[in-house]
């Protein structure tokens, strides 16, 4: 039972990204069950969420065999907000066979080279495969905005531009599905000063995510524009609540067994001609 994610977490046409939103957790045991400690409730989550990547293995395994769909999944988010551990936590259960992630950094000169949905054209998935991007072509109506890299005119030239490029890969057998984790400011802070605090997460800190966290209510809006244009029955966008990683990953392993389930995948029919063979 995913309690239909895709209709509680799904973007609504007028909405504001507010931080006491970022601390929703309505998925949780403990929401259904508030007398249940902390701890406990935490570990029935994990249960839960583990039993939702077995299913998710299940459907793959028939996706990859049909070769017919395919599913993207575009992750976004403010820095901190947990694409890497989303990744980490849902997919490492799962063959790798018919799975490609991908995480697009700061483009190349050869990239910048060309237009920006060059560079990701490149990775959308194939038939019979998952392909989880890691940021995507929204960072280029996101940062580029924010930092005025593009005017407002252009912006609104590449959002037309993102929905008719979503559109032709949906047309064309692919089932998008786009998720923003959704994290409060005062979350983001704290999850920089850990990094900051731990040797062994210092790796992960950049000063110039200090210089983007000051621009917070520029690109919370900047986010807030992005989806509500961009939104479409055959692209939805869902806002997922974020502080708490472990509802995260439930809510995101609801959404994507729920859209797996609404594919009809199964196994190709057996062949006719195998009936004749014999293995000695």
């Amino acid at each position: 039972m995913t309690h239909n994610a895709r209709q509680r977490f799904r973007a609504p046409p007028k909405f504001k990204l507010r931080d006491k939103d970022a601390d929703d957790r309505t998925f949780s045991t403990r929401a259904a069950n508030p007398k249940l400690g902390k701890s406990r409730a935490k570990a029935l989550d994990l249960e839960r969420t583990a039993a939702l990547i077995d299913r998710i293995a299940a459907l793959q395994d028939k996706l990859y065999a049909q070769r017919g769909q395919k599913v993207l999944l575009v992750l976004q988010g403010t820095d901190t907000a947990g694409k890497d551990g989303t990744v980490r936590a849902l997919f490492s259960r799962i063959s790798p066979m018919g799975l490609r992630a991908v995480a697009f950094k700061a483009p190349t000169d050869s990239e910048l080279a060309h237009d920006y949905l060059w560079r990701v054209h490149q990775h959308v998935p194939v038939q019979g495969e998952i392909a989880i991007f890691n940021r995507s072509h929204y960072e280029d109506v996101l940062i580029t905005r924010v930092q005025g890299m593009i005017d407002d005119e252009e912006c609104k030239r590449r959002y037309a531009q993102i929905r008719d490029f979503e559109r032709m890969l949906a047309e064309t057998g692919t089932v998008i599905v786009k998720v923003f984790l959704h994290i409060s400011k005062e979350e983001q802070r704290e999850r920089l000063q850990e990094r900051l605090d731990d040797p062994d997460k210092q790796w992960k800190f950049n000063p110039e995510d200090i210089k983007q966290r000051a621009k917070w209510d520029d690109y919370q809006r900047a986010y807030e524009k992005a989806i509500r244009e961009t939104d479409a029955p055959h692209a939805p966008w869902y806002i997922v609540p974020a502080n708490s990683k472990t509802h995260r990953n439930l809510v995101i392993a609801s959404l994507l067994l729920e859209t797996l389930e609404g594919m009809d995948l199964q196994y190709p029919p057996p062949h006719p001609d195998l009936s004749s063979f014999t293995v000695e």
